[in-house]
């Protein structure tokens, strides 16, 4: 009889499986990139992206968190921490990227950001209705 090895699990915060996206900022680098998360929590996050991001680099992500996590508002966090996994691409070029939080601060108007980043974006294109 077979008997498979027991896991333990070694997370020690609750992780919240939620589709946000977020803004990745090497350490010592002004350039932004883009991602989404899979899951985070208050210890660690996995997300996904197409920038290069390499094992063991300092990182900062900022990510709109919702209501649900908050138990409050949605608030806009920055945290700061360590790329612990990078996990290569299967299909297309999104890599999956496992940090480590090693701190966060809460950033003001997380509403307004989101507003302003929509305005932005909109500019951006064309809207056919605009003129009428």
């Amino acid at each position: 009889m077979d008997t498979l090895p027991i896991q333990h699990e070694r997370r020690a915060a609750q992780r919240f499986d939620f589709q946000l996206p977020l803004s990745i900022r090497l350490a010592g680098s002004d350039r932004e990139a883009v991602g989404v998360t899979q899951d985070l929590s208050a210890r660690g996050a996995f997300f996904y992206t197409d920038c290069t991001v390499p094992e063991a680099a300092q990182i900062e992500i900022t990510v709109v968190m919702p209501s649900e996590i908050t138990l409050t508002e949605k608030m806009r966090v920055r945290c700061r921490g360590k790329v612990v996994r990078v996990v290569p691409a299967t299909s297309g070029t999104r890599i999956g990227v496992a940090v480590q939080v090693e701190g966060y601060e809460f950033l003001p108007q997380a509403e307004s950001a989101e507003n302003d980043s929509f305005a932005r974006i909109s500019a951006l294109h064309e809207h056919p209705l605009a003129g009428n």
